[in-house]
């Protein structure tokens, strides 16, 4: 794995380093825990944004080829309303329905797996939600915690996997069951 360095000051490169390790732990787990993400939430909110964007250029064409008269037909106006309508779509999208969440995934067995994640600016510890359903969608593990970023991060900055999946792994049951499996399966000082 390559070296990842961020300045350590910045909390949100240290939030989006410490967030974008998620992805390669929770899909690379050992079988039956291994976890496949679901993009559903972010393909609409690129649905959205994008629908966004195609009719905002479709208004800049309009009133940069076709002069300002274009601009006030009922077209245009329309184009314009829809234009408002999805951003505020988007906007609740996003600080509604994603609200902070890094990653969404299904076992093998059904299970799912919601993490989000949040910073407060200028502090220094990550805070998680974790939220493991059953396929029957009862919850199995509704957790928060925190832990300042320096358990994972050197003091130049450089990310450090091994200690963040551990403390992971100290927080959530099923992903403390994984590393189990994966100590036997490759041995008792092996990477979680």
């Amino acid at each position: 794995m390559a070296t990842t360095k961020v300045p350590v000051y910045s909390t949100n490169d240290l939030k989006s380093t410490s967030d974008d390790a998620l992805f390669p732990y929770l899909t690379n787990l050992p079988a039956p825990y291994t976890f496949t993400p679901n993009y559903t939430k972010s393909n609409v909110r690129f649905a959205l944004g994008y629908s966004a964007v195609v009719i905002a250029a479709f208004t800049f064409y309009a009133d940069r080829y076709l002069g300002w008269e274009a601009t006030t037909s009922p077209w245009i106006i329309a184009a314009v309303v829809s234009y408002f309508t999805l951003n505020s779509a988007l906007t609740y999208w996003i600080w509604g329905v994603e609200a902070g969440e890094v990653f969404y995934g299904t076992r093998g067995t059904g299970e799912t797996i919601s993490i989000s994640s949040s910073v407060t600016k200028n502090s220094v510890p990550y805070k998680i939600h974790v939220v493991y359903k059953s396929p029957a969608g009862k919850v199995l593990q509704d957790k928060r915690f925190e832990a300042p970023f320096t358990q994972w991060f050197s003091a130049d900055g450089i990310f450090h996997p091994k200690p963040f999946r551990a403390w992971l792994a100290s927080q959530v049951d099923v992903l403390r069951l994984a590393a189990v499996e994966r100590k036997k399966k490759n041995g008792e000082g092996a990477d979680l």
